[in-house]
């Protein structure tokens, strides 16, 4: 003779009845809750916040030294123009366009003094609208200091830093916003500092030696008796 099970089994029998009669709604209701819990967790670290200045970015990110993401705008002489582009949250990425505002962050290459011609080997290199990731290593004012990556083809990237400094187009200056005795600040000095050797080794860009005909007609060009001539036949010019 089996023994009754007492009111616990019973309960027990139920709740699992109704779980089993209801599974898509328990499903949903846990989905949600996990999403919401993603959200809340991404909102806490500011991972969604789409930054439109330079102040808007944590002290915690730069001290951290945070890889952020970013669409290219604008190439200028004081930096590039970069809008970023945040983290998007699976079914909410519609939403999180709307909640966010325009703007675009002022990145320059740290480390690097740049010459003019790094400047047209900049907007021959990037496309338009060319995704990157900026790693934050200080921020002056409205201006960040970054290694800035870009990829070139499906596994491999390149760190403009770097590049500019291997093809002969600047020099290698203090990284502001480092302290000058961190081991970063040496490491990413001495990465810098091995990219502009390898361009002076090879003359390329300002490390380009001129060869004998340059020089002989700098040097004439500078002689002070050519340059009284040319002052003569110029007034001769005006004169006549």
């Amino acid at each position: 003779m089996a023994e009754p099970q007492g009111e616990p089994a019973n309960y027990l029998a139920r709740i699992s009845e109704w779980a089993d009669s209801h599974l898509t709604l328990i499903r949903n209701i846990s989905t949600g809750m996990a999403i919401a819990g993603v959200i809340l967790f991404a909102k806490s670290i500011k991972l969604t916040t789409k930054f439109t200045s330079a102040l808007d970015i944590p002290v915690e990110f730069i001290e951290k030294n945070v890889k952020l993401r970013g669409k290219l705008c604008h190439i200028t002489e004081k930096g590039l123009e970069v809008e970023h582009v945040p983290i998007s949250l699976p079914f909410l990425s519609s939403l999180q366009r709307k909640w966010q505002s325009n703007g675009v962050l002022l990145v320059r290459l740290a480390g690097v003094e740049l010459t003019p011609n790094a400047m047209v080997w900049l907007q021959e290199e990037l496309k338009p609208a060319q995704m990157m990731w900026f790693q934050l290593l200080g921020r002056e004012d409205l201006v960040l200091d970054c290694l800035i990556l870009v990829n070139k083809g499906r596994f491999f990237s390149v760190c403009l830093n770097e590049e500019i400094l291997r093809q002969g187009l600047g020099k290698t200056t203090r990284i502001e916003g480092l302290h000058y005795d961190s081991p970063l600040y040496w490491k990413l000095h001495k990465r810098l500092l091995q990219a502009e050797l390898k361009a002076l080794k090879k003359n390329k860009g300002i490390w380009k030696e001129e060869s004998y005909f340059e020089k002989l007609r700098d040097h004439i060009s500078n002689n002070k008796f050519v340059q009284k001539l040319k002052q003569f036949v110029n007034w001769l010019r005006i004169h006549i």
